[in-house]
């Protein structure tokens, strides 16, 4: 059994902030592979279903971001888990809008929701780091990750949502390659191979042929014309 936690802020006013796109990648798996409908549980909300054969809780701790941790340590008490059974989706500041990383194990780096849940069981749990880009100072980074996505990230991010969604059966299973593999064909599929036919250069217009020259006019008088006859 694993357990996939979504980091964000509940309320529809969090909603599509930046700093949910825990919750949006684990609506997306929901939605998408027929998960049981959620219901309230471990101060958040979960929901039950299956990733290739491999049994997933998903959860959405209802907490509050920076109290992450009190949600995800009774989830994993009461299903008798390990960190390592735990997979957290979260907002990474340190990487560019639609990068995706996975990563087991280490420190938060200053993310709320990666501290409490690292005080509560530890920091040996795997994590799904997703670029929303940084705002270009610290000071502007507690307004930026609260405010939603803006509209040219419309694209990106849905591509990103469905490669997580397509992947999920390979991250429950322990391949967290084969999962980065089928979000990047999602973020930048495979050229076609085929070649468009290489176009026909325009045929050059035939050359006009050349008319002769016009005959020199004679401009001899006719008394010229009729002496010379006889030279």
């Amino acid at each position: 059994m694993q357990l996939f936690v979504g980091l964000g802020n509940p309320g529809a006013k969090y909603e599509n902030n930046r700093h949910n796109i825990g919750f949006m990648a684990l609506d997306r798996i929901a939605q998408d592979h027929a998960f049981a409908p959620w219901r309230s549980k471990f101060q958040g909300h979960v929901c039950e279903g299956n990733l290739g054969g491999t049994k997933v809780i998903l959860l959405k701790p209802a907490t509050f971001m920076n109290l992450s941790g009190q949600s995800v340590g009774e989830a994993l008490r009461f299903y008798k888990l390990t960190p390592g059974d735990v997979t957290v989706f979260h907002d990474e500041l340190d990487l560019a809008p639609g990068k995706i990383r996975v990563k087991l194990g280490g420190g938060h780096a200053g993310h709320n929701g990666l501290r409490s849940i690292h005080q509560h069981i530890g920091e040996a749990y795997q994590r799904v780091r997703l670029g929303i880009g940084h705002p270009g100072h610290k000071d502007r980074v507690a307004q930026f990750v609260l405010q939603d996505f803006a509209k040219a990230d419309a694209q990106w991010l849905d591509d990103l949502m469905r490669g997580i969604s397509e992947g999920a059966p390979w991250l429950a299973g322990g391949k967290a390659d084969r999962f980065l593999n089928a979000v990047a064909q999602r973020l930048a599929p495979p050229r076609s191979s085929k070649t468009e036919a290489t176009a026909k250069p325009k045929a050059r217009p035939a050359a006009k042929a050349q008319e002769p020259p016009a005959p020199a006019t004679d401009e001899r008088t006719a008394m010229q014309k009729l002496m010379d006859k006889f030279r």
